[in-house]
């Protein structure tokens, strides 16, 4: 760390003074001026936006080539790569309306190029667009792209599911780097609110090449939101009421920019009852409260930007194991429950170098995990007095884990030589994992991970071809254990264990028409197994069952296809998303008919498997309705291993209608919108051994809201009505289904949000 400090300053020191700007004027293509353009350049964590007029003033960039893109709602957006090789610049840009949504920059792709330039599908969903969705956590947000689900724990737990895989074939970036928090559990949430969360990238498929093991499913890349324009200064109040869980969400955030520094906060309190059924009966202790803080610091000179980001999030969140009990609006948590504590800091660095540029990011994680379960006094015979002694002392554990990640992530991008840009990479973590609870599910541990990579983009005429290779290497070391436990000896054997990959992927996208784009992958990904795949040797309580590792485990592979056809038009709309995806390896946990300590064994197995599936739909816009959108989309995933059995944990197929509509009145309402939903979700017949059918359902989903603008008095509003009508149904991917405790019952959220 003190040689990366060094590093910074002495390019600090050495930079030039010159201060290099970019000014213009924004029209549509009536050459009428807009105002409120955004003008961002992400590598520079700089932004601003357009006066009265439609004029803009960038300034403080450094030398070489530049990205900034020029956005604004209802407009398609313009990307520019500049080469800033003089003081000032003058850049008038027209921007053309589009009725589709806004062509962003992808930030978890390699080379951030535009979406319709990139040569991977990845989907992107704003922060703005979950709120309207109405979801109470951040994953139930994102299951509105197709292809994307969640398990979930009642309404407090969701882990993102995409295309049928899940945990660790799933990984997630914030803050521009890896989240690490005991993910292997089936009930273990992300812990990140969705405050402060600007927009979520998703990854569906391997992405090893570019992140290593754990992307073998894909990636879930949360974007943290903006620093304040250039020189200027924001307040933030938003407040969100939940009507089924008696719920509320408040957060406050305030930013303060100069040219060269920028600084934000952001505080959230999230509370809730356990959530109401269909019957009007409440799921006991489903309830849950969260405390998340968010602040950054940024700065940037001439060749040199770096952004340093904080997230506290500590979590309480009860579980259900009664099912349909004590009846209570109590915010108090019964046992069992979990508590929670996160700590994210990362370090976002770039070094412009001429026409070449480095990117560092370093991290750290520190993931405190405690479960506590329910007790019973089996010791009526102790004496008073040692009976009052126990009651005043602090409750322990039964099961608590602190995980510490340091990760880094450097990335060099070689000079551009015509059309072509190289890209290598070192990536890596050293984790440790200690116990201190009164029980051990995972034992003490040291993991190291180690990976270096190179991929190339190509681009000519109408066609672009992108392609990568990347090896890995992850050590696992435990320490030997002996737990005492209910008259049983619980043996943690000591393992050291080596795990090596090599991934590559290719990747090829083409314009066949002016309307049409096709892309075709194929990649490549692994994951080692986790520690508690190979080591566990206890009771997870937060599952109910005694899970027995396996340190014969080796790599999990993978070797994926896809296959993804757009067709665009002014007023409509078209997309077809096919992927075939081979696992080797595939590890999954299965009872063996034993139990012990009163839990049923499960141990973890492994078979070759595949899935496959896709996505399809469209979204008209047709003219002269300009104020009119109807969509439509329907995925399916079949997951099945070798040996004839189904995959577990697959998602039902499912089939999604929206009807919108966009609206000005008159001065007092802005970017006004009214929708309603009808998703349909299909009976799943394709289920895991140990699974049970789920019949179909349908729910109906209702959203209305707007930028109100009342005399000196802006605020946004927005109302959302999720299972409009009531209906009962068990989701097939609910962690709750085998209670047979059905899905939350009608929800009404209400929000409002202030920029002052």
């Amino acid at each position: 760390m003190k040689t990366f400090i060094k590093l910074l300053l002495l390019v600090v020191g050495f930079s030039v003074n010159a201060q290099n700007s970019i000014s213009g004027t924004i029209t549509d293509n009536n050459n009428n001026p807009l105002e409120e353009v955004q003008i961002y350049a992400q590598e520079l964590h700089k932004g601003t936006t357009t006066k009265e007029g439609g004029s803009y003033v960038l300034r403080n960039i450094p030398k070489g080539k530049i990205k900034i893109t020029f956005s604004y709602l209802g407009y398609k957006t313009v990307y520019k790569i500049i080469d800033f090789n003089k003081e000032n610049i003058v850049l008038d840009i027209q921007l053309q309306e589009t009725p589709f949504n806004m062509d962003e920059v992808v930030i978890s792709a390699p080379f951030n190029k535009l979406q319709s330039e990139n040569v991977m599908k990845i989907e992107s969903i704003s922060a703005k667009s979950i709120l309207k969705t109405g979801g109470t956590s951040l994953v139930e947000g994102i299951t509105n792209i197709p292809g994307v689900s969640q398990i979930s724990t009642g309404a407090s737990i969701g882990k993102p599911v995409i295309r049928g895989l899940s945990g660790n074939r799933v990984l997630v970036y914030t803050q521009g780097i890896r989240l690490e928090n005991q993910q292997f559990g089936g009930e273990h949430g992300l812990g990140i609110n969705d405050a402060g969360i600007s927009n979520i990238e998703v990854i569906k498929g391997p992405a090893s090449l570019l992140y290593g093991s754990d992307a073998l499913g894909g990636v879930l890349y949360l974007i943290p939101e903006k620093f304040a324009a250039e020189n200027s200064k924001e307040l933030n109040f938003s407040h969100r009421f939940f009507g089924n869980t008696l719920g509320t969400n408040t957060s406050v955030g305030a930013k303060l920019s100069s040219e060269s520094w920028k600084f934000l906060a952001r505080g959230t309190y999230a509370d809730h009852v356990d959530y109401k059924i269909p019957t009007d009966e409440r799921v006991t202790n489903n309830r849950f409260n969260e405390k998340d803080f968010k602040t950054g610091i940024a700065y940037s000179k001439n060749k040199f930007t770096s952004e340093i980001r904080y997230n506290f999030n500590r979590s309480l969140l009860g579980l259900p194991e009664e099912g349909i009990a004590e009846q209570s609006t109590s915010r108090t948590l019964l046992e069992p429950y979990q508590a929670i504590d996160n700590h994210i800091i990362s370090s976002h660095n770039h070094f412009f170098l001429g026409d070449s540029k480095i990117d560092l990011d370093l991290g750290y994680t520190f993931n405190d995990r405690q479960e506590f379960e329910e007790h019973h006094d089996d010791h009526e015979d102790e004496d008073e007095h040692d009976h009052e002694h126990e009651e005043e002392e602090h409750e322990e554990a039964a099961l608590r884990m602190k995980l510490k990640t340091f990760s880094y992530n450097a990335k060099y991008h070689f000079p551009k030589m015509g059309n072509v840009e190289i890209l290598s990479g070192v990536q890596g973590l050293h984790q440790t994992n200690t116990n201190f609870g009164e029980e051990i599910l995972i034992p003490d541990a040291t993991i190291n991970d180690f990976g270096v990579f190179t991929t190339a983009y190509y681009s000519w005429n109408k066609n672009t071809i992108q392609a990568g290779i990347r090896y890995d290497n992850r050590n696992i070391d435990t320490q030997q254990h002996e737990v005492a436990h209910e008259d049983e000896i619980h043996v943690f054997e000591a393992i050291d264990k080596t795990f090596n990959s090599f991934t590559s992927s290719l990747g090829f996208k083409t314009s066949l028409t002016d309307n049409l784009v096709a892309r075709i992958n194929i990649a490549t990904g692994f994951r080692a197994p986790t520690l508690a795949e190979l080591s566990s040797n206890g009771v997870h309580h937060g599952t109910n069952r005694f899970e027995k590792g396996n340190s014969n485990l080796t790599n999990e592979k993978n070797t994926q296809f896809d296959l993804s056809l757009e067709y665009k038009t002014e007023h409509f709309e078209l997309f077809a998303n096919g992927f075939y995806n081979l696992l080797n390896d595939y590890i999954f946990i299965s009872p063996t008919g034993e139990v012990e300590d009163g839990e049923p064994v499960y141990s973890y197995l492994q078979e070759d498997a595949k899935l496959y599936g896709g996505e399809f739909g469209f979204h008209l816009h047709p003219h002269p309705l300009d104020w009119l959108h109807l969509e439509s989309s329907f995925e399916t995933v079949i997951g099945e291993q070798d040996n004839g059995d189904y995959l577990p944990l697959i998602p039902a197929n499912s089939l999604k209608n929206t009807l919108r509509t966009e609206f000005d009145i008159k001065k007092w309402m802005q970017q006004g919108y009214a929708s309603l939903t009808l998703k349909s979700t299909f009976s799943q017949n394709n289920i895991g051994p140990f699974e049970t059918y789920s019949p179909s359902y349908n729910l109906v989903n209702f959203g209305f809201g707007g930028d109100i603008n009342l005399s000196n008095l802006k605020f946004s509003t927005s109302l959302s009505v999720n299972n409009l009508l009531d209906t009962k149904y068990v989701d097939h991917l609910s962690r709750l289904k085998s209670d047979e405790i059905l899905n939350q019952g009608r929800n009404i959220i209400l929000g409002i949000n202030f920029n002052i």
